[in-house]
């Protein structure tokens, strides 16, 4: 069985900010954490996590791939020549 961290994206512990909050529908942050959370499966990275016995929590691949995406979307700019 996997460990995984908590998900905390509604925590204001170290940061003030309300991840849930924060997110308007309409915005692709909203479209994609709503794809994630709701239409993929992230079942097949369980067997690769061994860690339920001892080591440390591992991030969840869902939250992981968010962050990716999310920071892709705000590095990478689309040109308007396209």
């Amino acid at each position: 069985m996997a460990n995984y961290k908590t998900d905390l994206s509604c925590q204001s512990k170290f940061i003030p900010v309300d991840f849930s909050v924060q997110i308007v529908p309409g915005t692709f942050e909203y479209a994609l954490a709503h794809i994630i959370d709701n239409y993929l499966d992230f079942s097949g990275f369980d067997v690769w996590f061994n860690n339920d016995k001892g080591g440390a929590a591992a991030y969840a691949p869902a939250v992981m791939l968010k962050i990716i995406l999310m920071l892709l979307e705000k590095v990478i700019p689309v040109s308007p020549a396209i």
